[in-house]
């Protein structure tokens, strides 16, 4: 099984006080222990940096870089996909969805990916399978 990994599960893997990091942690074994192939895209690698960065602060950051990051595949987003995912977010229009997220539904749309270690509602609301 290919699974996407978003920023939030991220945030809570590498946050020990977050409420869902137990829960987080189990999964994301599970996740390895099963060698799914675990996917992302650019730009969720680029918002886990700079959120980890502000959130938790450098120490975190090596974290991600030396222990998480190495265990997910990233999909660098061209101008097709970043121009379909400006495209679903103006569409949607919501505010409080991201671009991140759009470009995040419609990687995963286009590759055929139906499972996401997420901790976002928005990813249920689009119809993907949450793993959290």
């Amino acid at each position: 099984m290919t699974c996407f990994v978003d920023t939030s599960a991220i945030l809570i893997l590498l946050n020990r006080l977050d409420p869902d990091h137990k829960a987080a942690r189990k999964q994301w074994a599970q996740l390895l222990a099963a060698e799914h192939d675990l996917v992302t895209t650019s730009y969720v690698a680029l918002e886990s940096f700079a959120l980890v960065q502000n959130r938790l602060g450098l120490d975190a950051v090596r974290d991600l870089h030396a222990n998480l990051m190495p265990m997910v595949r990233i999909h660098w987003v061209n101008d097709t996909l970043h121009g379909a995912g400006v495209g679903a977010l103006l569409s949607a229009g919501k505010r409080r969805l991201s671009l991140v997220d759009c470009v995040s539904f419609e990687f995963m749309r286009s590759r055929g990916i139906r499972h996401a270690f997420v901790f976002d509602d928005d990813f249920e609301n689009e119809g993907f399978v949450c793993l959290a």
